[in-house]
């Protein structure tokens, strides 16, 4: 065998032992945040309403499912994601709310940038799971702000706070608990956000 043949031999060897101890890729289990819809009314606000992405911390604007055990220490679920990053998911969960209503004479988002009279804000403050008394619980945090569009002024301001204990430690459980207390923040978001815009609309 001539040397250059046993080069490229040694080399293609050496490759492989290379390829043989790479790590194995990950497969991920991909979650939605779990919804279910709103009965519909009659409209009756004739004002447009853009949803905007709430602002929120590096560690919350990201797919991966956060968790806090006992303790200080935030960690995330392995080997699953949430389909889009949590700030997202709750913008659209709220949307969703919205148009299922059906009182608001328009619903888009920061995304779509059509005009509006006034705009949903707020920053998501918690998104995550933590452990109380042994038991996983979905808890969502997000301070709203009713913003009239053009002049950016705050109309009207409010914290929402739901927790919703899972059935058990299982990912599909603390995914379950996360729909429900959307579910339940995207209500009471709704009915505070058409009070305070039916109040503004009427100065």
């Amino acid at each position: 065998m001539s040397r250059l043949r046993l080069l490229a031999a040694l080399l293609l060897i050496s490759s492989l032992a290379a390829c043989s101890v790479l790590p194995k890729s990950q497969v991920l289990s991909i979650y939605r945040l779990p919804a279910s819809s709103l009965p519909g009314h009659p409209a009756s606000a004739d004002w447009a309403l853009r949803v905007n992405k709430p602002y929120s911390s590096q560690l919350l604007d990201s797919t991966r499912i956060a968790v806090m055990p006992p303790g200080d220490q935030i960690s995330a679920y392995q080997g699953v994601r949430w389909s889009d990053r949590a700030p997202l998911l709750l913008r659209d969960r709220l949307i969703d709310a919205f148009l299922d209503d059906g009182r608001l004479k328009a619903v888009s988002s920061d995304e779509s940038r059509l005009q509006a009279d006034l705009e949903l804000d707020g920053d998501l403050r918690a998104f995550h799971s933590e452990y109380l008394n042994g038991r996983p619980t979905a808890r969502i945090l997000f301070e709203a702000r009713l913003v009239q569009s053009g002049s950016l002024r705050i109309l009207a301001s409010r914290r929402f706070e739901v927790s919703q204990v899972a059935s058990d430690t299982s990912v599909p459980a603390v995914v379950n608990a996360f729909g429900q207390a959307g579910d339940q923040l995207a209500r009471d978001v709704l009915e505070w956000t058409l009070k305070q815009g039916q109040a503004a609309q009427q100065q």
